[in-house]
């Protein structure tokens, strides 16, 4: 049988009302933090959920739970910090609170099992993961960098050039397993916040970062063959890997190598509360600069109508083809420089260029910035010795002109080096640090709202529970109404 909602979201509220009063008829024994929660999921509109999840149902059957009421329980869990979804169906049994704020009748409420049938609803595949269970065991592995807090070295056999060009000519697919969880996500929270102006996809300022999800402690794999029983064991046969789209990373944080997966989220660092846009699991071993690559353009897939402005990337992101990339695009890109590859360079045969773009006229003296000329893309230094009050105090000039030697960096020479605006300008600092949204954003899902203590097996379960996540950053981004508020309408009753 299809879901059906007869009254909407003001049968919800009239059900938390009604059992408030009957469960909680002193609303002053409820804590605060207990009563913020009440109200922000009491003003949640979730009756959209029951029109974009009716197809994932059959006409024929017993009536089901309604999936508004499903997803608001499962939002609840982790509002509560629980994180099991049986000690969560055990609690909406003994806690009266629980049942009537997620939309159930108390005494009447979903079992475990239930909730496991939603998960697979919002899930559109058949495979619980992306990639088979049966597969060879991997090769290449990740290396120690062997210096603290640096990340390992790439292991993927394309380039991030040839992985731009692959995906700007075959274009991501929005038909992937997880594609209901983010229509869900984006319509019933993205756009809200991009309603209240905390999101700006018109004008989109991107922050991009990986950050390591451990899903368990170690690789879990089992033989399928019998090469042990005949002494051969470093045989190349299929394993049974339990979580196939995991592998082994290294976490640069804690210098040591972890199981699971490399999360990358795209964050609006014009939001002053961090709210995330797009999110992507990645294997552990995938290198940050790949991550994002396939990151960006999934998002392009699934939300076409946005248009980024600037992109906001730490070092593990220096690459030549993610600069030439936004040039074509007219992205401004603000990515800090690899200290591996800022070494001076020549150029123009007699001026030397530093690793912030800076150049050094031929007696060695660092040039003095004259402004940025953005209409015709490109950057102006002056002689460093050079007055306009007291004229040219060099003892030997390199120029005759009346303002000593000039020199214009146009950006498309090095897209790396040459940015508007120039990397040693306080403006360029103080956008670039809006790239913190990115750790204050993984710092909310990890450990605010614990996103490793799912101990899932499969990707349909981590998506599930990392959307879930998101769907709260949003939430409580967005404030509480102080009119008519429901603990002063609950306590006028009382």
């Amino acid at each position: 049988m299809l879901p059906f909602n007869p009254g909407g979201h003001a049968a919800y509220q009239n059900h938390v009302v009604t059992n408030l009063r009957k469960y909680y008829p002193n609303p002053s024994l409820i804590p605060k933090s207990t009563w913020d929660i009440i109200e922000r999921f009491f003003a949640l509109d979730l009756t959209q959920v029951d029109i974009l999840m009716k197809g994932r149902y059959s006409v024929f059957g017993p009536e089901p739970r309604l999936p508004s009421c499903m997803l608001r329980s499962d939002l609840l869990s982790l509002e509560f910090k629980i994180t099991s979804v049986t000690n969560w169906a055990a609690a909406m049994k003994t806690c009266p609170l629980y049942a009537f704020l997620s939309g159930f009748d108390v005494g009447d409420t979903p079992g475990v099992g239930t909730f496991y049938d939603f998960f697979d609803r919002l899930w559109i595949s058949e495979n619980d993961n992306f990639s088979p269970h049966l597969r060879q065991p991997k090769v290449k592995n990740v290396k120690n960098p062997g210096k603290k807090g640096s990340k390992a070295d790439p292991v993927e056999k394309t380039t991030v050039d040839e992985l731009l060009e692959s995906l700007s000519l075959n274009p991501v697919s929005d038909d992937q397993p997880y594609s209901l969880l983010f229509h869900i996500y984006k319509e019933q929270f993205l756009d809200i916040s991009v309603q209240n102006g905390l999101v700006s996809l018109e004008r989109l300022s991107v922050s991009g970062d990986g950050t390591s999800v451990y899903t368990s402690s170690m690789e879990r794999k089992k033989r399928i063959c019998n090469c042990l029983d005949s002494g051969v064991r470093d045989c190349e046969c299929n394993r049974y890997y339990s979580q196939p789209d995991c592998n082994t990373g290294w976490d640069s944080l804690w210098d040591c190598y972890y199981f699971g997966y490399n999360l990358y989220v795209l964050v609006d660092s014009a939001s002053c509360s961090d709210l995330p846009v797009f999110p992507l699991f990645h294997p552990a071993s995938r290198h940050d600069s790949h991550a994002f690559v396939y990151s960006f353009f999934t998002m392009k897939a699934f939300i076409p109508d946005c248009r980024v402005e600037k992109l906001l990337l730490d070092s593990a992101h220096d690459a030549m083809a993610i600069y030439e990339y936004c040039r074509k695009n007219k992205i401004s890109p603000f990515i800090d420089l690899n200290d591996k590859r800022g070494q001076k360079v020549k150029y123009k045969t007699d001026l030397l260029i530093d690793k912030r773009g800076i150049p050094y006229c031929p007696a060695g003296l660092k040039m003095r910035r004259d402004g940025p000329e953005p209409s015709k893309y490109r950057l102006k230094f002056r002689c460093p010795q050079m007055s306009r009050k007291y004229g040219n105090n060099c003892a030997n000039p390199c120029s005759d002109a009346d303002f000593g030697r000039t020199v214009h960096l146009p950006v498309k020479d090095n897209p790396r080096l040459f940015n508007i605006p120039a990397r040693d300008t306080q403006e360029w600092k103080q956008i670039y640090n809006g790239r913190t949204s990115s750790e204050r954003s993984n710092k909310r899902q990890k450990i605010d709202f614990l996103l490793e203590n799912g101990n899932h097996r499969s990707s349909k379960m981590w998506y599930c529970r990392l959307y879930c996540i998101m769907m709260l950053q949003h939430l409580n981004a967005w404030g509480l109404s102080s009119e008519h508020s429901l603990k002063s309408l609950v306590t006028q009753a009382a």
